[in-house]
């Protein structure tokens, strides 16, 4: 019987993302493929040390001990440009950390990013940015890690944290801001109020974790003492009386967030540093600058703040 992706929140993460793979880049930098190949073939037992999203990875896919049939909730899939031979140290390093990946795609030279529609993926995370934007321009939700990995190892829970406007929602609202300032934007949202947004490249990511969050409330409800592991906030620089659009187009679309932070211009990284998200998610690189020394971050460059000038 085929192993059946239809019903299960599908992740890819390019090795760059789960591990730390500074010396082996500059290695490929500094003197070509070749050496690049020999030194993960001299370093294959060396164990990759965890990078950015790494702790994410983790943690979601220990959400797998909450299914009710012992079917897998949660897939992760490594995709990568490695041939399949530089990916066994990757492979082995996996192995080393315990973590439950067994499903990759190598393909030497090339963007796997074709395949993320047959594997049901709603989520690619890489540190290259080349990478990310050709999946973006495929269609497809992919993400920039950037900052280090969140320094909680021991915990159960999940944070994850979501900027709107490019993100979750598409950025045609952004356009007005960019286009006209913030008081027509703000006359814009307020016209527009009972229009939903579009969604945008992450929504269904959402999507698949509201999933699990629902077996979390059966839970709840079944055990009043439970602690839910899985915590979704919005924070994003819109206020009132932009915000009410937010929530009301959460509401069309059949998805919902734990906690919401309309910042109205103050700084993300201040309510960042307190919330210490796993992974905060953000079309624009100057909100994630501010706090990438201690929140692990993705840049998605998408959407009119994120057009090359000229092209």
């Amino acid at each position: 019987m085929a192993y059946d992706l239809e019903n299960m929140l599908v992740v890819g993460v390019a090795s760059s993302a789960l591990f730390d793979l500074t010396d082996a880049d500059a290695i490929f930098r500094e003197h070509g493929e070749a050496r690049y190949r020999e030194y993960q073939e001299t370093h294959i037992a060396n164990a990759l040390k965890p990078g950015v999203a790494f702790p994410f990875i983790k943690r979601l896919l220990s959400l797998n001990d909450l299914s009710q049939d012992g079917v897998p909730l949660v897939e992760v899939i490594v995709l990568s440009s490695n041939d399949p031979e530089t990916g066994l140290r990757v492979m082995r390093s996996i192995a080393h950390h315990g973590l439950p990946i067994s499903r990759a795609v190598f393909m030497q030279g090339r963007s796997p990013f074709k395949f993320m529609g047959a594997l049901n993926m709603s989520l690619f995370l890489s540190q290259n940015e080349k990478d990310v934007r050709i999946a973006l321009s495929m269609g497809f939700a992919a993400g920039q890690v950037l900052g280090l990995p969140a320094a909680d190892p021991k915990g159960t829970d999940l944070r994850i944290a979501f900027d709107f406007d490019g993100v979750l929602a598409d950025d045609s609202s952004e356009r007005v801001m960019q286009a006209e300032g913030l008081p027509a934007f703000h006359a814009h949202e307020t016209e527009h109020l009972e229009v939903p947004l579009p969604e945008g490249r992450l929504s269904e990511f959402l999507r698949g974790i509201n999933r699990i969050q629902d077996i979390e409330e059966k839970l709840v409800d079944a055990q009043p003492d439970y602690n839910r592991r899985v915590h979704v906030a919005i924070v994003t620089a819109r206020n009132a009386p932009s915000h009410e659009r937010v929530v009301r187009t959460l509401k069309s679309w059949g998805v919902r967030v734990n906690d919401a932070f309309f910042l109205g211009g103050v700084e993300k990284a201040k309510v960042l540093r307190v919330l210490k998200p796993h992974l905060f998610f953000d079309d624009q690189l100057g909100h994630l600058q501010t706090a990438a020394d201690e929140i692990p971050s993705v840049h998605v460059p998408f959407g009119v703040v994120n057009e090359v000038k000229g092209a």
